[in-house]
């Protein structure tokens, strides 16, 4: 549910390819993969995220992801507002640094 009030805020970018510019480009607060993504997919974005501090977390199948956001299958979204990262970071059980904290670490 919280992921479709993301998608409707514009707060996420589908797909891996949007999730990769998201990362690159220092939008991505947070990237979830489904757990059936292709190795191919899924190590591109992985490969971009490991001298990043941006968590990354394993979720349902593509199916599950893409219809939590009112889409076709997803391999992965990045979520790009601090506030939607911390509160699914909240639900998930992980820790969401803001940008703030990251720049004082």
């Amino acid at each position: 549910m919280l992921l479709g009030l993301a998608q409707r805020a514009g707060a996420l970018e589908r797909g891996t390819g949007s999730t990769q510019r998201a990362v690159r480009d220092g939008r991505a607060r947070l990237v979830l993969v489904a757990r059936d993504a292709s190795e191919v997919q899924l190590e591109k974005v992985i490969k971009l995220l490991r001298h990043r501090d941006i968590p990354r977390v394993t979720v349902g199948d593509r199916a599950e992801l893409g219809s939590a956001v009112g889409s076709a299958p997803l391999s992965a979204v990045a979520v790009t507002d601090e506030n939607f990262a911390r509160q699914l970071g909240g639900q998930l059980a992980i820790s969401v640094r803001t940008s703030d904290e990251t720049e004082r670490r």
